[in-house]
């Protein structure tokens, strides 16, 4: 029935215009061949009717098939984090594979930006018609994006934002409110000497999204004027022994720190560290649903976990990239997740 409508609908606004189905076809999926006259017409009588196709069944017809490229990080014995948006990237391949989308994944390593780099290279060597990624590594996003750009590929940004380069949309967190949250946190059981740590476990310690974190976390107790002095200490070497070696240091120049915030997923690690060296005096936040993070927050060597929703921003991601392209619908240029706070109390009824 749905199909002799719109067959009916075709054929109505052919006859209105005194056209041929074909010409009416063309208009319809905006191909060459019909002039600007007789497609203004068409146009016009569509309107007119508020006629629409049914972009989907045309979709299943034509066997088309259209390719997306996702770029993101790989799991590894560091940190499984990227587990989670993967679900969310797999739930929306499920849904979407019907239509003719087909979505091919490529990961890189987080400790190597040249496995950025050779993978954003296969993706441009490719077919793709929109990808989506993790600017895990600035600057080689920077390079990537404009790359695709210039091929008119449209790309999708999740978990952290590369300002300026003309994203279709940024799905993720609020960083500077994010780490806003996280300093109004890290005041939970600080006392009276106000030295506080902002760590940061990653080989891109300067990345935009670090930054931004980084100056919510400071404005709070700006915005507030209270006396309070906070040390960065950042970690460029993300292994174990690296961390301690790394924590040892800091904590032996700094030994009244009271409380201490990472800017990522690899809290477990600083966890790890206090529990070693029994220092439960210092609070501790961080980030991100994680089995090892779960595992020290129930020991409460960490008071807190921000999470972001990261199996969501995966799906909403690629979904972004299907609306556009199979659905022609337009979509939100900023979707910010929510800013979720897990506790020991509430963490067993929480979703990531």
């Amino acid at each position: 029935m749905e199909k002799e409508n719109t067959y009916y609908g075709v054929k109505e606004i052919a006859r209105r215009a005194n056209v041929s189905i074909a010409t009416v076809d063309r208009v319809l999926h905006n191909r060459s061949g019909v002039s600007e006259k007789t497609k203004k017409k068409i146009n016009d009588i569509i309107k007119e009717l508020d006629y629409q196709p049914n972009i989907l069944a045309s979709r299943l017809a034509s066997k088309k098939i259209i390719s997306l490229a996702v770029l993101i990080p790989s799991v590894s014995k560091e940190t499984d984090f990227w587990e989670a948006p993967m679900k969310g990237i797999s739930r929306a391949d499920s849904e979407i594979k019907k239509y003719g989308v087909q979505v091919s994944t490529f990961y890189f390593d987080l400790n190597d930006p040249t496995t950025f780099n050779e993978q954003a290279a296969a993706i441009l060597d490719g077919h793709f018609k929109g990808v989506l990624l993790a600017p895990s590594f600035i600057e080689e996003s920077r390079k990537f994006v404009r790359a695709c750009r210039e091929k008119k590929i449209p790309f999708v940004f999740i978990d952290s934002d590369v300002p300026d380069e003309d994203n279709l949309c940024y799905i993720g967190p609020h960083l500077f409110q994010s780490g806003y949250v996280g300093a109004k946190l890290s005041t939970y059981r600080l006392k009276e000497k106000h030295k506080v740590a902002v760590v940061n476990i990653s080989k891109e310690t300067d990345s935009y999204n670090y930054l931004q974190i980084e100056e919510g976390f400071r404005s709070y107790f700006k915005d507030r004027n209270l006396p309070i002095e906070i040390i960065r200490i950042d970690i460029k070497d993300t292994d174990s022994l690296s961390v301690t070696r790394d924590l040892t240091r800091a904590l032996h120049t700094h030994e009244d720190i009271e409380a201490i915030f990472v800017t990522n997923s690899r809290v477990f690690s600083v966890a790890a560290f206090l529990e070693k060296n029994k220092r439960s005096d210092i609070s501790l936040i961080g980030y991100d649903y994680l089995k090892e993070n779960i595992a020290y927050l129930n020991k409460e060597l960490i008071d807190f976990l921000i999470c972001h929703k990261p199996e969501e921003q995966g799906y909403r991601g690629l979904m972004a990239l299907y609306q556009t392209l199979v659905l022609g619908a337009p979509v939100e240029k900023t979707h910010f997740m929510p800013i979720d706070i897990v506790t020991k109390e509430n963490q067993a009824f929480y979703q990531n």
